[in-house]
Formats: C-alpha cells, structure tokens, sequence
C-alpha cells in the first residue's frame, strides 16, 4: 500500500501527552462559539483566548487553527480571528458532501482489500471507544477521549483506501463547517439522548469495518454515508430544541446558524 501523507488523515490522529490538552482547548473554545458566547461576526485573539480558558498558548493557538480548518473561524490578515456564520443549508450540504466521500473510501478499502495491520488498528480503536462508552454518564475527559478515538478509527478508515486523489478532496470537504466527523459540542455529552446517538455510531463503527474485512463494498458505503446522517439528525434536534437537557435559547450554534 501506497503511503498516505494527506494532512486530513495526520490532523485526525489520536491526541496522546500534551496533545490532550489541545483536544480540551479545542472543544471548550468550540462550545463558546456555537453557544453564542463568542457571537458570529465578532473578533477574537489569541491572547485574549488564552486568559479566558487558562490555558497555555500551544493548545490554543493550535485550536484556533483547527476552527478555522473546520470553517467556524475566518483568520484575518493582519492577526487574530473572526466568527463565522452561515446557513443552516451550508452545514448539512457539508455533513452531506463528507459521508458520500467516506462512503466512496469505504467502498475503495472493502473492494480493494485492507492491509491487516490497519485493520488490526481499527479493531483496537473501536475497543477503546466500547471502554470509554462503558461508563454510566460521560464526563468531559470521557468526551475528549471519545473525540479523539472517533477522530482515529475515522482516518483508518481513509488510510484503508489508499486514495490521495479522494483525501485530497475530503481535506476540502473537512474545512466546510461542522462537516469534520468529531465536530462535537461539549454540552451534547451530557444529555442521556446524545450519549445514545454515540452508542449508535459505535455500532455503526463496527459494521462498517466488518463490511470492509468481508470485501462487501456496497454494504461498506451504504453504512459510511448512513453513519454521516446522525450528524444531520443531530443538526436538526439541535435547531429544533431537543439535542440536549439546555433550553432552546442555549442551543449550539443556534446563534451562528441563519434559518433558511
């Protein structure tokens, strides 16, 4: 198998040391962003950032940067951030464009056979995600834990396909907002509702590599793409109210969404 450098699958690769810290800074700055704290339009600096979370500049400033990858953030020329806003068509064309390019990967790995040492991998991530689902409640370090394995199994699963041409295309697709696959928001985790939609994608997870390990590529994409509607579910619930026990008013991204 070719090597894969795309940086879609390095900037999905498990946070390990220091590197969780820059997964916490990561979701806690993306929380304050769809929760309206930092409202859409305004700008923010690094600094500025930094006092607010209490957290060191490294992890910060390497969250600023994945926002802006994701698209909730635009860079300014001569420094600092803006907050983006866009439509509520913008995100689940987005969600969309990504789960016809994984299902698309899914179906190349199943068809074209995945080296066993990367399914090997893919088994031991999904078995770390089965002990970090295994608590009663997640709390904020089991959600970062989460965050990170999904991210894993996710670039595998690209790695499985050996495709640079596709990669190069899904990079493009992960800069949309909220496309990325572990776009997640804290306070989703701490509803009963949204710790089920993950046990869900779990087994979605499993399906999907068992397709792939069975050589059934149509299985494999079908279940990819279906994989990607959780993420329109759960973009629907929370424009509606219900994703989690907040009131509508605190609703993620309610703010930076404009309604069709």
């Amino acid at each position: 198998m070719a090597a894969v450098t795309s940086s879609a699958v390095e900037a999905a690769r498990p946070e390990t040391g220091t590197e969780s810290a820059q997964v916490r800074a990561l979701l806690q700055l993306r929380e304050l962003i769809l929760s309206g704290e930092l409202a859409g339009g305004s700008r923010i600096a690094e600094l500025a950032i930094v006092e607010r979370l209490g957290v060191s500049r490294t992890p910060i400033r390497a969250a600023l940067m994945r926002l802006e990858q994701e698209g909730l953030l635009e860079a300014l020329p001569n420094g600092g951030y803006v907050v983006q806003t866009f439509s509520e068509r913008d995100i689940a064309d987005a969600i969309e464009l990504r789960g016809t390019l994984e299902g698309l990967l899914a179906r190349l790995a199943a068809e074209r056979g995945a080296p066993g040492v990367v399914l090997g991998e893919a088994r031991r991530c999904l078995n770390r995600i089965d002990e970090v689902l295994a608590a009663p409640a997640l709390n904020d370090d089991g959600f970062s834990d989460y965050v990170a394995l999904n991210s894993e199994f996710h670039a595998l699963i690209w790695e499985m396909a050996d495709s640079p041409t596709i990669l190069r295309q899904l990079e493009k697709v992960l800069s949309l907002p909220f496309a990325s696959p572990s776009g997640f928001v804290v306070m989703q985790a701490h509803s009963q509702r949204a710790r089920d939609m993950l046990v869900v994608a779990q087994d979605q997870h499993r399906q999907v590599l068992e397709a792939i390990e069975q050589r059934e590529g149509t299985r494999a994409e079908a279940i990819m793409r279906e994989h990607s509607r959780l993420a329109q579910r759960n973009l629907r619930e929370v424009l509606s109210g219900h994703a989690t026990v907040h009131s509508p008013a605190s609703m993620p991204a309610i703010k930076l969404i404009r309604r069709r």
